[in-house]
């Protein structure tokens, strides 16, 4: 480890104010080192928001390299931790965390983790998908957003709703007429939702794909 990394580390955990702790994680994150990995993960579950989008930050950042440590020490007993993890993962768009993603949007107890998940599926990053997997792949995630846009929370909604538009230019990007089966569920929702916003997120998505299919 080098002298400068250890340093960063050292502040980290000698930080003794909520303020300090934020600055110096910012600080960690921004060295885009490996070596920070284990720490950034630790400050998913501490209890300071500042300390976890600066993580957040930093292991998005990192990428690959950082997407088998998570999965690992994901924890599913602490909330809050899971939900910066799983933006993590939505953030990076490995096709590693797929599952997890698409387990997570359609079960997981807490709304912002659900929301996270519904988000980061339509930001998977296909090139790194065996070719042959794509389809049976983008199948599971259009089949998981369209049942997640029932979910019982708005934010949920209007997440799974950027996911589709995200998964639908993927889509577009190889076979523009694939996008219909898309098209008709945002039109749906953007007529049916009960909240404006929602309705409003939904017709936006559909007019982005649509210009796509046209």
């Amino acid at each position: 480890m080098t002298d400068a990394i250890q340093k960063l580390i050292e502040a980290v955990e000698s930080a003794d104010s909520a303020d300090r702790l934020t600055d110096a994680m910012r600080d960690l994150a921004d060295a885009r080192s490996l070596l920070a990995i284990p720490i950034l993960i630790e400050a998913l579950g501490y209890n300071n928001p500042g300390a976890a989008v600066a993580a957040v930050d930093g292991l998005v950042a990192l990428g690959k390299p950082a997407v088998e440590p998570v999965l690992q020490q994901l924890d599913g007993y602490n909330y809050g931790a899971r939900a910066w993890g799983l933006r993590v993962l939505a953030g990076i768009g490995d096709p590693r965390g797929l599952e997890l993603l698409l387990e997570t949007a359609e079960t997981d107890f807490a709304l912002s983790v659900r929301r996270a998940a519904a988000k980061g599926l339509g930001n998977i990053c296909w090139q790194d998908m065996a070719p042959e997997k794509i389809p049976e792949a983008r199948g599971k995630i259009l089949k998981s957003l369209l049942k997640v846009c029932e979910d019982p929370e708005w934010v949920v909604r209007y997440a799974a709703l950027a996911g589709l538009e995200g998964l639908g230019k993927a889509i577009a990007a190889s076979n523009p007429v694939d996008v219909l089966p898309i098209l008709e569920p945002l039109e749906e929702v953007a007529k049916n939702d009960t909240v404006l916003v929602v309705r409003a997120r939904a017709e936006l998505a559909r007019r982005e794909l649509q210009k796509k299919y046209y």
